[in-house]
């Protein structure tokens, strides 16, 4: 991924909302461009118990395509250790983090251009599915256009859920990285759920600070989101990739500083 080409994000404090325990290599990627990250989780992830799911697994090989939705889904099923490998099924993931992972463990998957839902469904590979069995890996709640459009087209779909998503655990440390933070504030937000969990569990005080500033939103259905939660400043990034956020969020803090 590159980020050279970026505008520099000297003295802007970017807020990374991702999963608890994640974004580590997106925070130094901020202070490589100049930028302070800040972490303020707005999910936390969770492992199903395996028993749940490790027979739904063990029969993807009879399955013509395999669909993994995040590097989340790829850890938390070879975490169950289920071999998944079939020279018969078609793999995909959305995006590079997800292929990354799966290429990790010996599997290549097609990724599309865009790497979110709308750039899998534009895949030519996926237009025409009358009577192919497709299995999507991830967990409830997310990707919800993926499994209606594919029925649509004419697949058979299951969905194996190997984590979920639950509200984070904010703690006073927190709270007092996000008052300490320097101006120009900018929040890179990728989930409607990250953001509803942020608007409940945040002081009003920190909440309202962050509706004053600049929100960069990874897809159109986030916009209205954010303005629904009353978010004045909200820029549209390409994708939920890192380079795509921080791009839109360069370019948002330049028009700031003219």
């Amino acid at each position: 991924m590159e980020f050279r080409t970026l505008p520099r994000l000297d003295g802007a404090t970017l807020v990374i909302t991702r999963p608890a325990g994640t974004g580590g290599a997106f925070a130094r990627r901020i202070a490589a461009c100049g930028g302070n990250p800040t972490r303020l989780p707005g999910l936390a992830l969770r492992a199903i118990e395996a028993k749940l799911f490790r027979p739904a697994l063990l029969a993807i090989h009879a399955r013509d395509v395999v669909i993994f939705t995040s590097p989340a889904a790829v850890r938390f099923a070879f975490a169950a250790r289920a071999s998944l490998r079939s020279r018969a099924t078609t793999v995909f993931a959305i995006g590079a983090g997800t292929a990354r992972a799966l290429r990790r463990h010996g599997i290549h998957a097609v990724v599309p251009e865009r790497h979110d839902s709308e750039g899998l469904l534009a895949l030519p590979a996926l237009r025409a599915l009358r009577g192919q069995r497709i299995v999507l890996i991830g967990a409830p709640g997310g990707r919800d256009r993926i499994a209606p459009e594919l029925k649509r087209r004419g697949a058979k779909v299951e969905a194996i859920h190997v984590y979920c998503r639950v509200p984070p655990r904010l703690t006073r440390r927190h709270f007092e990285a996000l008052a300490a933070a320097r101006d120009p504030l900018i929040t890179l937000l990728s989930s409607g759920e990250a953001l509803d969990n942020l608007v409940a569990l945040l002081p009003p005080p920190l909440i309202e600070r962050l509706r004053r500033q600049v929100l960069v939103v990874s897809s159109a259905r986030l916009a209205g989101i954010a303005r629904a939660n009353g978010f004045e400043e909200i820029v549209q990034a390409r994708s939920a990739t890192p380079a795509d956020l921080l791009a839109a969020a360069a370019a948002a803090l330049a028009r700031h500083r003219l």
